[in-house]
């Protein structure tokens, strides 16, 4: 469910910018207040399921998202809107930053890339479901219900939670509220400055807002140093292959995660598609990681789970080349293409590396440690869409850019089609970059053959 909402508004944007009477800079803040609330707080929601329970947290979740979901729908006005994908991303997070603790908490070592590859089917299910129905119910029925669609689905979902999901033994780590609002001070400061560039170009006042978001960095690493219970368990990055996992989890969300969102572009505000038929597009590369996640997930059980990630990522990296190709007459058939072998990409990948990650932490930690991972994958996939939405619209006037990022079709110069490829090639350097701390995993295994991540329990306990 937290997978639909992910993508499900970018085929939406139009609509919605044109039945709120919003602005594009105001609309594009539906997608990413949702992702920078999911990059601020799904370390300490997975503190929250150490403390309370993650079953609890998780179950609640639905709840939340629900009501999100609900209040999202009904939103009079833009800003409204954006306030409810505000409470609808709280309860993703409730979701997200626990559940890769809790199948930690439920299948042994040896059994959770099967486990993960399972979960990982779901969520490229999820995606390819965003993109279907927010192409239909956009296009047959109206925005407002791809947030409506959520109500039965949350309360199936929570029924069907309160049956299964247990809780954990609770720890007594505490809340890291100063650097919770340090990162998302600085994560807010980057993103509304490079939607800015989008906006009005790349000015004095926009570098500045940027500038200042990396600097906030600095006194964060330092309270997240000093501090007794920090939110990013720092010591994590201490022991090297699990460093590693983490750090090619960010720059592949980074890298990759916001390709989707250059694709729909192309798809509708340079080839004119329609919301639909852009989302049929690019579901065969969904459909194709959904079915390969669980066989992915059990070959990394037995082969070693730096093997299987890294191969994953350059496979992604080969698919997004393919897309250099593109022009504002080629087949469609290169997206098709491209799709399926980056989704083949996906599908080793994800299960792999979060298996990795969790085979790295101790039990007692294991909500910290998975909201850790959540936390760097969705502080990517937030810059990932900053980054392509002032990268490519430097290339044309901002009227144009505004045009195609909200599927307008319109006579797009060729420069736009540079911008994207621009965008295109940021992706694949950090895809690059992501592959190589990967491989780095490879070369130190257990006599299992799998790659020796593990974290003794001393070296990472929070004090009391």
């Amino acid at each position: 469910m937290s997978a639909v909402d992910t993508t499900i508004v970018i085929l939406a944007l139009l609509k919605i910018n044109q039945g709120l009477h919003s602005t594009f800079l105001d609309t594009i803040w539906v997608i990413l207040i949702y992702l920078l609330v999911l990059a601020a707080l799904t370390t300490q929601m997975g503190r929250l399921g150490d403390i309370f329970g993650r079953g609890r947290i998780f179950n609640a979740g639905f709840l939340v998202f629900i009501v999100g979901s609900a209040m999202s729908g009904a939103a009079p006005n833009i800003s409204f809107l954006i306030g409810s994908r505000a409470v609808q991303g709280f309860g993703a997070v409730m979701l997200q930053s626990n559940s890769s603790a809790i199948v930690a908490d439920h299948f042994p070592p040896e059994e959770r890339g099967k486990a993960f590859g399972i979960t990982s089917m779901g969520w490229n299910i999820g995606g390819t479901l965003g993109i279907v129905l927010g192409g239909l119910i956009t296009t047959l029925i109206g925005w407002r219900y791809i947030f409506y669609i959520n109500v039965p689905i949350g309360l199936i979902g929570f029924v069907i939670a309160l049956k299964y999901i247990r809780d954990n033994k609770r720890t007594s780590v505490k809340i890291d509220y100063a650097g919770t609002g340090l990162l998302l001070a600085a994560l807010a400061l980057i993103a509304y400055g490079a939607t800015n560039v989008a906006g009005y170009g790349l000015d004095t006042f926009n570098l500045a807002l940027v500038v200042t978001g990396i600097l906030v960095f600095v006194p964060f690493v330092l309270v997240e140093k000093y501090a007794k219970s920090p939110m990013l368990a720092l010591r994590a990055f201490k022991v090297r292959l699990l460093s590693f996992s983490l750090l090619a989890a960010f720059l592949q969300a980074v890298g990759y995660l916001s390709v989707v969102f250059i694709l729909i572009m192309y798809l509708q505000g340079v080839r004119g598609f329609s919301p639909l038929y852009a989302a049929l597009i690019l579901v065969p590369g969904y459909v194709l990681a959904s079915l390969l996640a669980p066989l992915m997930g059990r070959l990394s059980d037995r082969i070693g789970a730096g093997f299987i990630a890294t191969t994953g990522i350059f496979f992604m990296a080969i698919g997004i080349m393919v897309y250099f190709f593109l022009t504002v007459t080629s087949t469609i058939y290169l997206v098709i293409l491209g799709s399926l072998i980056s989704g083949f990409g996906g599908a080793m990948f994800w299960p792999s590396n979060n298996s990795a990650v969790m085979s790295g932490a101790p039990r007692d930690l294991y909500g910290s440690i998975s909201g850790l991972l959540r936390t760097l994958s969705n502080m990517g996939t937030l810059l990932s869409y900053v980054i392509t939405v002032s990268v490519a619209s430097l290339a044309v006037s901002r009227a144009v850019a505004f045009e195609v990022f909200l599927g307008v079709h319109a006579k797009v110069p060729a420069s736009f089609i540079n911008g994207i490829h621009s965008a295109l090639i940021v992706s694949i350097i950090l895809l690059i970059a992501a592959g190589f701390l990967s491989a780095g995993r490879i070369r130190k295994r257990t006599g299992s053959g799998e790659p020796s991540t593990s974290v003794p329990s001393s070296n990472m306990q929070s004090p009391k």
